[in-house]
Formats: C-alpha cells, sequence, structure tokens
C-alpha cells in the first residue's frame, strides 16, 4: 500500500490524501483541496491512477476541488448516497467498499460532524485481512471530534457522532487514525498539531472519544463551540452541486 498525506495550512487547515495500490498501480485521492496538479503529480510520480475522489462528507468551511480532480483524472467523484444526486456522482452506502488493486477501502456511514459524513476502513490485502488505517475526515481526530451544528441540530449531530464513536472505539488499538483536520481548523476543539494518531490512543486521551456515556457525550460536545465558518451554508450547497474548476 502507498500512503501520502498533504497538510494545507491556508485558507483552510486541512489534511487529505492519497492512497493505493503500486502494485496495480491505482489509487483514490480523499478530501482534496485547492491545487488538484499536486494530486495528479503524486499519483504520476509513483505510476497510479486515480480511479476514485472521495470527499468524507460536504464540507462547510471551503470549496472542494473533488469533482475538478475527479474529472480531470477520469476518475469516479464519491459521496455518501444520501446527497449524490448531482451529475457525475457517484453515491456509496455504509457497507460497501471500493477495491484499489490489493487496497479495500471499506465504506462506515458516521454521521455526526455532518449526517452524510463518511469514514473508510483500509485493509491492504497483501499486508492482511485485518484494518490497518481508518480515513475519519471530521468525525474523529486527533484530541477531539468534529463540532456538530454546521449541517442542522447541534443536539441531534451530537447524538448521532455519540452512534459513530461507539462504533470507531469498536476497532482495534493498532489501527492508524487519519483525520481530515488538525490544529487549527475551525471544525475541531482543542485539536493536536500531530496530523495522525491511533484508535487506542484517542481512545484513552481524546477529550470527546473516552467518554462513554451519551449524555455525557452529548454534554460536551455542545459546549465551546467556536463561531461558525463563514458562508457555511453557501459552501455546503455548492458543494453539494456545483461542478468546482480549479482556479
Amino acid at each position: 500500500m502507498i500512503l501520502r498525506q498533504f497538510l494545507d495550512t491556508y485558507p483552510v487547515v486541512a489534511a487529505s490524501y492519497l492512497v493505493g495500490c503500486g502494485g496495480r498501480g491505482v489509487a483514490a485521492v480523499i478530501d482534496p483541496l485547492e491545487g488538484i496538479e499536486r494530486y495528479l503529480e503524486a499519483a504520476d510520480s509513483l505510476g497510479m491512477r486515480i480511479r476514485y475522489v472521495i470527499d468524507t462528507h460536504v464540507h462547510a468551511d471551503h470549496l472542494s476541488s473533488g469533482r475538478a480532480l475527479a474529472e480531470a483524472a477520469a476518475a469516479d467523484y464519491v459521496l455518501w448516497a444520501g446527497v449524490a444526486s448531482a451529475p457525475g456522482t457517484r453515491g456509496v452506502d455504509d457497507g460497501e467498499s471500493l477495491e484499489i488493486g490489493n487496497v479495500r477501502l471499506a465504506i462506515w456511514h458516521t454521521p455526526g460532524h455532518t449526517p452524510e459524513h463518511l469514514s473508510l476502513l483500509v485493509t491492504d490485502g497483501k499486508r492482511g485481512p485485518e484494518p490497518w488505517s481508518v480515513f475519519t475526515g471530521h468525525t474523529l481526530m486527533v484530541g477531539d471530534m468534529g463540532r456538530t451544528e454546521l449541517a442542522g441540530s447541534g443536539e441531534e449531530g451530537a447524538r448521532q457522532l455519540y452512534r459513530s464513536a461507539r462504533r470507531l472505539a469498536q476497532l482495534p488499538d493498532h489501527v492508524e487514525v487519519l483525520p481530515g483536520a488538525f490544529s487549527g481548523s475551525v471544525c475541531g476543539r482543542g485539536l493536536s498539531g500531530k496530523p495522525w494518531s491511533t484508535i487506542g490512543f484517542e481512545r484513552r486521551f481524546n477529550r470527546a472519544f473516552r467518554l462513554t456515556e451519551e449524555a455525557e457525550f452529548v454534554s460536551y460536545m455542545l459546549r465551546d463551540t467556536p463561531p461558525p465558518p463563514a458562508g457555511a451554508a453557501e459552501t455546503r450547497a455548492r458543494n453539494l452541486g456545483a461542478t468546482l474548476q480549479e482556479a
């Protein structure tokens, strides 16, 4: 398996990824930001073709370049089936898998930060049958979990996020957590500057993830919510339907 992490601090703080199978020469890009050339160049330098471009959720703090990248790479653009209504979008649902050579991305619906949020559980068939990593977007990050009011009711989002957290907490300790943001992002509070972790470490030390009672979790998630990003609703609407052109 080949994995590359791209870290951005401007105009938003976010992490995106290229993951795939070097032997079969196929890859997926997850949560791409501006500058689609870097993903195309990274894939080309590794002798890989981008087959899927996946947004873990409909972003509210920036315009996704997912559609533009998918078009440039002749790849499928992937979102959760419940919001994949725009032309050229492939919808996936809980329990499905995307195959990229010897690498499998199992789709888990993990709502809470947004209703449509996905996590992607990674298995490398060349290494073994058990999951190695999980791309968690803004559901589970290093040190905290994603805010819950940007796409609906904060309380209902927190209850959904609690159920998603309990599902992720069932993964083995060694599974790597590859989040979509890190310290400085408006989508979480108290995030670490270290942009990856493990399920075991987060289960022990993550402020929200370690809470096992729903009422306590919901109360925590509704406290000290930072101001929303400017134009959040409009940004989500554009990401849902617009075919965005790379600037």
